[in-house]
């Protein structure tokens, strides 16, 4: 087994690039590319993966069906995270997270994932427009094909 620190170390070698994988409905996958990284929960603390998004499908599966697994490359090594996947959003309201809390989780999120911002107004005014939810991924099972001694 590989840690969710390891994990994250092989996203951290190609800027935190991920494939997401959902649960469609009809039961076959949806997937889609993403910035995610490591962060602590700030609710529980807890070491979770997270990414924010606006994918009207990834969100509507997820919120169905909140099984999701994170997957990171570099070059021929990869690491999966399985988990249970939180929104907090501006359609996915949660207790404490009032538009302005809301507007620093997505900033924190985005630099988890390794992203940076020279103009931080127009980051928070994007991500409000598009109405951009934070997606924090509890894992369960995290697996690679490293090779451990």
């Amino acid at each position: 087994m590989v840690t969710l620190a390891e994990a994250a170390a092989i996203g951290s070698r190609d800027k935190y690039l991920a494939v997401i994988a959902t649960l469609r409905a009809d039961q076959t996958i949806q997937t889609s590319l993403v910035n995610a990284g490591p962060m602590a929960d700030p609710e529980t603390g807890e070491n979770v993966i997270a990414f924010v998004t606006y994918g009207p499908a990834k969100l509507a599966n997820l919120r169905a069906r909140p099984q999701v697994t994170v997957t990171f490359r570099a070059g021929w090594e990869w690491a999966a995270i399985e988990g249970h996947a939180r929104i907090i959003g501006p359609d996915d309201p949660a207790p404490g997270f009032d538009a302005e809390r809301l507007r620093l989780l997505r900033r924190e999120v985005f630099t988890a994932a390794g992203g940076t911002h020279d103009d931080w107004a127009e980051y928070d005014r994007v991500m409000a427009a598009e109405r951009r939810a934070a997606v924090l991924v509890t894992p369960t099972r995290v697996y690679s094909n490293r090779r451990t001694s």
